[in-house]
């Protein structure tokens, strides 16, 4: 992680002498910004004035004198603090009045996340909030490692963020909650009925061979009979196209196509942490999309563990192909629901751009139960169609089906849907997330580079069914 979460939200402030108090933050809502304003010092007041500060939420100023004070404008979004923890420097903080929520605390946490792992300089001391409340403290922390880990798989560039690596976190998640894993490895994937996975794959070099990841799990006080819910994560390492290759602009952030993968193992951290009364399983389906002699051809048909056999129209729509085969074993587990997280298209950033993410499932009692939580979490979601009047443009005339829609389709982001859908569980619901786990823009407390996002609101409302 690239920062120590435990050392952000603290029970007290330090004691003895020297010791400095916390610095008081002020939650101003705009109704009650005049009142302040005249209570205040000609100092403080010119403070105010020159920042602009008026009460709007998220505005923050820092007043000066002898007794330090933070005015934040009083927000009702869930992640409001962590643009304050952002401008904040070092020292213990508190909120005046009022303890911190669950909310509260683990915004402040997200907001001071930063990656510093290939700097000069790293480390440096950050501010603390005081949350007295050891259940608050918990809970917040358990996100916010789980958010930090996401985040730093994305980040982490190809050469440090292998399949070896991704197989790594996996296993340490495991040991830590009592998980089993199983990895299917390179070739026995074959022999496994992994086929899919296996030739997206097969290029790159043995060391970083192709391989399915697989973790089960149940909560301590879950019955034996406890609801599945099945997690898949889309772990490409890095997408140079294949044969089709992407331009360097394409290709640039590829570091990123294993998004999914970081995002599903993330969840999966904030659910153990949480002990909810389900039985899970993570797949995470790993490869490297290169090009060498084995690469895959434009124009292969490959086997599926489906049975389903795919002619491949462009080698750079090999995300689809993974998650085929990962769909399908989930589909062998017989779950209660299922969640698939993949950076799959950019055709949902030309519909949604990059913070709102679109997620795709035919139940609609889910997808009023995901709005709620996306709602009341500030973790942007919004619904697409499953469009069933594109699902021709999938079909192939040599195979049963391909991964290269047809252009009169267009809807790039929906008949990417819809060929996931071709494998995805019959029991259970099924959600698909087109996410694009990344900010192309810094601001405070969202610096420019990897985000976690949908993740949150899945944990709210898997939490809201199982706690």
């Amino acid at each position: 992680m690239s920062h120590d979460a435990a050392e952000i939200l603290i029970a007290a402030p330090e004691t003895g002498p020297g010791a400095a108090a916390p610095i008081p933050v002020t939650l101003v809502a705009e109704g009650e910004w005049e009142a302040l304003y005249e209570s205040l010092d000609a100092v403080a007041r010119s403070a105010c004035d020159i920042g602009g500060f008026k009460g709007k939420p998220g505005q923050t100023v820092i007043l000066p004198g002898e007794t330090r004070r933070v005015l934040f404008g009083r927000s009702d979004e869930a992640m409001a603090l962590r643009s304050l923890s952002a401008k904040l420097g070092a020292g213990d903080y508190r909120l005046e009045g009022e303890d911190p929520t669950p909310e509260q605390a683990l915004a402040f946490a997200v907001g001071l996340y930063r990656y510093d792992r290939y700097k000069r300089e790293h480390g440096k001391p950050q501010p603390r909030l005081v949350a007295p409340d050891a259940k608050v403290r918990a809970e917040a922390l358990a996100s916010a490692h789980a958010l930090a880990l996401a985040r730093d798989m994305i980040n982490t560039p190809a050469n440090d963020m292998g399949p070896r690596q991704i197989e790594s976190i996996a296993r340490e998640i495991a040991e830590a909650h009592g998980a089993s894993c199983a990895v299917v490895e390179g070739e026995a994937l074959l022999a496994e009925n992994y086929p899919a996975i296996h030739a997206v794959g097969r290029a790159a070099v043995a060391e970083r061979a192709p391989r399915m990841i697989e973790l089960g799990w149940k909560g301590f006080a879950a019955p034996a009979d406890a609801p599945l819910v099945v997690l898949i994560g889309k772990g490409v390492v890095f997408d140079t196209g294949g044969l089709d290759l992407k331009p360097s602009s394409g290709m640039r952030l590829m570091k990123k196509d294993m998004g999914g993968a970081a995002h599903a193992l993330a969840l999966a951290r904030m659910v153990m942490a949480a002990d909810l009364k389900v039985r899970l399983a993570v797949l995470v389906p790993v490869a490297e999309n290169a090009v060498s002699g084995d690469a895959m051809r434009p124009g292969d048909v490959l086997a599926s563990r489906a049975g389903l056999t795919i002619e491949v129209g462009n080698t750079d729509a090999e995300g689809r192909l993974i998650l085929a085969d990962a769909l399908t074993r989930a589909g062998e587990l017989q779950p209660a629901i299922t969640f698939d997280f993949a950076t799959l298209t950019g055709a949902a950033r030309v519909a949604l751009g990059p913070e709102v993410i679109p997620f795709y499932t035919a139940d609609d009692a889910v997808a009023a139960a995901l709005a709620e939580a996306a709602g009341r979490t500030a973790d942007p979601l919004w619904r697409m169609p499953l469009w069933a009047g594109y699902e021709e443009a999938i079909d192939s005339d040599i195979a049963d089906l391909k991964n290269d829609p047809d252009a009169w389709a267009q809807a790039g982001s929906v008949t990417a849907a819809l060929f996931l859908q071709r494998f995805a569980p019959t029991q259970g619901a099924w959600v698909h997330f087109d996410i694009f786990a990344w900010n192309p823009k810094g601001r405070a407390g969202r610096p420019a580079g990897a985000e976690a996002q949908a993740i949150r609101a899945v944990f709210a409302m898997l939490k809201a069914r199982y706690a």
